[in-house]
């Protein structure tokens, strides 16, 4: 049975009529094609070719030889390139978890550009603020900030600069005043988020070496993120979150960042896998998505 090199290499001294040109063209030593191509002949007990001092030239023999050898290698060529295709081809079901806020301005334009370029990807999405397990809950993926406590988890960074801020709405400043300073918060009605039974009212704020830390008060409580900053947007009061949740609507004028001068808590932005392994082409492909459009809801 002849080798592939051995086909592609008559084919190419076929095609350029001179041994070493078809050697420097498969980056090959002109001995090493010269034994090939004798090995070949020798093979088949024919010869393929009629030599002379300048060029090749096929014999009969050679030429409807070369027919087939064309076609074989055509097939071949054909076949590779289904392969990688299909290798290629980003497909089957992927389960995400996310938070609410996130999945709304973040993660949806990103799973619908996935969908968009793969169409055999069939999208699982489970909105909660509740952080899922990704090692006993039947997950793929989860959108979530901070690093993970789990060690086993394999964390890939989407915004690792992300940080709070303090926001609120342009009537709601209009009619309680602008503050400088952090502890003024204290005499605004402070908008907290509560999971879990935990209720995260303690917010950190830092400018320099300057670290203040104040007790949020107000008569608005809730456990959905989205609601938080549905009723900060509606002039209830002041909310505490992530840059990226509020970005697009500070710079739409539907917020105002109080204290600029000051930047809150540090929260990290990662897409979380259970282990490395799951760091399927699909995974990469969302998580660079994901990344791009981060860049552009942070930057001005």
């Amino acid at each position: 049975m002849s080798t592939i090199f051995e086909l592609q290499l008559f084919a190419c001294v076929a095609r350029h009529a001179n041994l070493s040109a078809a050697a420097r063209s498969l980056e090959v030593s002109p001995a090493a094609a010269s034994f090939a191509l004798k090995r070949l002949e020798d093979r088949l007990q024919t010869r393929l070719f009629a030599r002379t001092t300048r060029n090749m030239r096929l014999t009969e023999e050679g030429a409807r030889y070369l027919a087939c050898v064309e076609s074989a290698l055509e097939l071949l060529e054909e076949g590779e390139n289904t392969l990688l295709q299909q290798l290629d081809e980003i497909s089957g079901v992927i389960q995400i978890a996310a938070p609410c806020d996130l999945s709304r301005h973040l993660l949806l334009p990103c799973l619908d550009e996935l969908k968009a370029q793969y169409p055999k990807v069939n999208i699982h999405l489970l909105i909660s603020d509740r952080p899922r397990d990704l090692l006993r809950e039947p997950v793929d993926l989860a959108l979530r900030f901070g690093a993970p406590k789990e060690s086993e988890l394999i964390a890939l960074p989407i915004w690792e600069e992300s940080y709070r801020v303090a926001c609120a709405s342009p009537a709601y400043v209009e009619r309680h005043g602008a503050i400088s300073r952090p502890e003024e918060l204290l005499d605004k009605n402070c908008i907290t988020f509560q999971l879990s039974g935990t209720h995260y009212d303690s917010w950190m704020f830092y400018r320099g070496e300057e670290t203040v830390e104040i007790r949020a008060r107000g008569d608005h409580r809730c456990d959905d993120s989205e609601i938080v900053k549905r009723w900060a947007l509606d002039g209830h009061g002041v909310i505490f979150k992530s840059w990226i949740d509020v970005a697009a609507d500070v710079k739409a004028g539907r917020l105002c960042r109080l204290l600029p001068e000051w930047r809150g808590a540090h929260v990290p932005l990662y897409l979380m896998v259970p282990n490395r392994t799951q760091v399927t082409k699909t995974v990469k492909v969302l998580h660079a998505l994901l990344t791009e459009r981060c860049k552009l809801i942070v930057e001005p």
